[in-house]
């Protein structure tokens, strides 16, 4: 998926996520966000891609300002619908006034700049909505091709050079001595191999015999490596070798929830 692709799913998942929260209960939880209301949710999904318009519209080579000038969410539940929907359009916007070469600040480390924020929009929309599905006990549904497109962006995330040094806890958990995991999606192209070593997480796309691999369809596969379900409850995935290596893999995958 490229840019304007990226931005149209925000879009377009923005509204079902918005439709599905509007005049709902506030304090509502979140099973899959422990420490989270629903008011907590929608105020993350609509505060960040606010955040992200601005880092992109106004082409800022760091965060402070746009971090200063959070936006938060209506008290009103009410008011969400529009204040949600409003936000998805102003970030479309916002990335059809650039190119993706455009100087853009990151976290990731290799100044990915437009490209990384369309992808993590997209990222963020794709595991958000799955988790107000929880909440509010809503059908989640998403096409094989845009399921392999969040987990790529969620693994490009996680074994970032900017997230691994940003995250001690994580990088301490990851270290390792060339330990392997295979993820496959079976019904759409999508295959990653981590390789764990002492200095970095080594994310590759290929497909090679791992230390333990997952395998299945691509939606089920983002939830269980999203940590929005539980391996043992998505019965389309295939799991082969070492299930330890695996559960602590998921253990430290906790970015979103944080």
């Amino acid at each position: 998926m490229d840019t304007s692709a990226h931005l149209n799913s925000v879009v377009e998942q923005t509204i079902t996520f918005a439709d599905w929260v509007h005049g709902k209960d506030a304090s509502a939880p979140v099973p899959t966000c422990p420490k989270w209301t629903l008011a907590d949710l929608v105020d993350h999904v609509g505060a960040t891609q606010r955040m992200v318009t601005m880092l992109v519209g106004e082409r800022m080579s760091e965060p402070s300002s746009a971090y200063a000038r959070y936006v938060p969410a209506p008290t009103d539940s009410a008011q969400w619908r529009a204040w949600l929907t409003d936000g998805a359009a102003e970030a479309k916007q916002a990335f059809e006034s650039v190119a993706d070469d455009t100087p853009v600040w990151d976290p990731s480390g290799g100044s990915a700049g437009v490209p990384f924020w369309s992808r993590r929009l997209f990222g963020e929309a794709s595991v958000h909505r799955a988790d107000a599905a929880a909440a509010l006990g809503m059908r989640y549904e998403l096409a094989p091709e845009p399921a392999v497109a969040a987990i790529e962006d969620w693994l490009d995330t996680m074994t970032s050079r900017g997230y691994w040094e940003n995250r001690p806890d994580f990088a301490d958990a990851m270290r390792g001595g060339g330990q392997t995991l295979h993820f496959h999606a079976t019904d759409a192209p999508g295959e990653w191999l981590a390789r764990r070593e002492p200095d970095r997480v080594v994310l590759e796309r290929t497909h090679t015999k791992a230390d333990v691999a997952v395998r299945g369809p691509a939606a089920e596969l983002l939830l269980v490596l999203s940590r929005r379900r539980p391996l043992d409850a998505a019965p389309g995935l295939e799991l082969h070798g070492d299930r330890a290596l695996l559960d602590q893999w998921l253990e430290h995958m906790d970015w979103v929830t944080d």
